[in-house]
């Protein structure tokens, strides 16, 4: 589950922040129901990882993983994936994924900040809804209009990181803004994303009836898929999510515990 920040692991995107890095948000998830392909949930992401481990995670470096399921999946294409599915499969709990385009020329997190306390997984999942909207029409671009602009990309970045901090402190109306902030960004550097002459579906219309009743809410990913909405109480129409935690979590003075992930294969 991709929450604020997304495209900012597009080194597209990086390449033009003034104040890197750029943040966004993954959350691994446990499988309880099946996801629509095409709905920003990366499904044909899972689907090349499960050919190329049989089924199951190696015992290695997360980041090497990360990086080895995106050469499986991007290799000789022409406009590849950005990183943020295969860490997102990966990682365990919820991540603060940073980018910054001198690290790796912007294709993987620089530095990635995971929390896995019980206590705001739960929270968590008590406060993101998934509206099933549509998938993705076959022959769409997200890429076709660009309006690439510094400031833009710098707040896109800045969403991911208040939305990481405003999860950890559990503060609902901060992961609230920190979504439609993002959905902000999104129209304005590519307007294919909520718009599209193939996408049948008022997006951008659904997207402004929710974020006025609720604390917020954004698309699972570009062309619709799913809408997060982010609510204390029940949606209609809506399932829940549950989160994938590691096994351990250490716990910090503040009570939540974090992990700080190497971004180096060595």
């Amino acid at each position: 589950m991709a929450l604020a920040g997304g495209w900012i692991d597009q080194p597209f995107v990086s390449r033009l922040n003034p104040d890197p890095p750029g943040s966004m948000v993954v959350v691994g998830l446990e499988p309880t129901f099946r996801f629509m392909d095409r709905a920003g949930m990366a499904t044909s992401t899972r689907r090349i990882a499960g050919k190329l481990w049989n089924g199951a995670l190696p015992e290695k470096n997360p980041m090497i993983l990360v990086r080895e399921l995106y050469e499986a999946e991007n290799t000789g294409k022409a406009n590849p994936s950005g990183s943020q599915d295969m860490a997102g499969l990966i990682l365990p709990g919820i991540n603060r994924l940073d980018y910054d385009y001198q690290f790796a020329g912007g294709l993987f997190p620089a530095h990635v900040e995971s929390c896995n306390d019980p206590d705001v997984g739960r929270w968590l999942e008590d406060v993101i809804h998934l509206l099933p909207i549509a998938p993705r029409p076959d022959g769409y671009s997200p890429l076709d209009v660009q309006h690439l602009n510094a400031a833009w990309v710098r707040r896109l970045g800045q969403s991911g990181k208040a939305c990481f901090a405003a999860t950890l402190a559990k503060d609902i109306a901060k992961l609230g803004a920190s979504l439609n902030e993002c959905m902000s960004c999104w129209e304005a550097l590519l307007p294919n994303t909520v718009a599209h002459p193939l996408i049948t579906v008022d997006l951008l219309g659904l997207l402004a009836y929710y974020q006025e009743r609720y604390a917020g809410a954004m698309y699972s990913g570009c062309g619709g898929g799913y809408l997060y909405v982010v609510s204390e109480k029940q949606v209609p129409g809506a399932s829940k999510v549950k989160l994938r935690l590691a096994a351990n979590h250490e716990r910090k003075g503040n009570g939540v515990g974090t992990t700080h992930w190497s971004a180096t294969t060595r």
